[in-house]
């Protein structure tokens, strides 16, 4: 399963985390300016984490565009894994629709 960060500089150990949970190809986009996917956001993405505390406006609004327009689901959550895992259990809904099964308990 692959997962698209957006937000934030570091992301500490919220990459071993989800690893735990079956999402083992993580790509990471700071955040910091809209102009960071000049080159485009990656397609192949199953599901989006916005890492709502740590993004710029613009970025922000355009993944979510990004987000509806393909169906991949999105979760917005603050850069904490404690806050992530809360908003993706919140989500499984969302998860479920598109065929993701990710254990959370």
């Amino acid at each position: 399963m692959s997962a698209l960060i957006v937000g934030g500089d570091h992301l500490g150990s919220i990459p071993k985390e989800l690893d735990k949970i079956g999402v083992n190809e993580i790509k990471h986009l700071t955040g910091r300016s809209g102009q960071k996917i000049r080159d485009g956001i990656p397609e192949t993405m199953d599901f989006i984490i916005m890492l709502y505390d740590f993004v710029n406006h613009n970025l922000a609004h355009k993944i979510k565009k990004h987000a509806e327009n393909k169906g991949i689901p999105i979760v917005y959550a603050k850069r904490s894994w404690s806050s992530i895992y809360q908003k993706m259990k919140d989500s499984q809904n969302q998860f479920t629709k598109k065929g993701l099964r990710i254990p959370l308990s």
